[in-house]
């Protein structure tokens, strides 16, 4: 039987700007988030961090969108 944890579907969410780029990858059960920051010069940080209870709209707020998966999974893993 699979683990419960690998049964989430996780959200991805990016915003752009003129600093530079931040995408998303959110577990909406457990609230948590993987983020990762790509400066216009410099080299991309990647955190974690909790969300409130109202994360959707408080990504929405601050300009983020939806995003593919993909993207996330590249930079993650250094391969853009």
């Amino acid at each position: 039987m699979a683990k419960v944890s690998s049964n989430i579907v996780h959200l991805y969410y990016k915003k752009e700007d003129q600093e530079g780029k931040s995408l998303l990858k959110v577990n909406p059960i457990h609230r948590t988030a993987i983020e990762i920051v790509i400066p216009v010069e410099g080299e991309p940080e990647s955190n974690e961090t909790e969300l409130p209870a109202d994360f959707e709209a408080i990504l929405a707020k601050e300009g983020y969108e939806g995003c593919n998966p993909l993207e996330f999974n590249l930079y993650l893993n250094g391969l853009v």
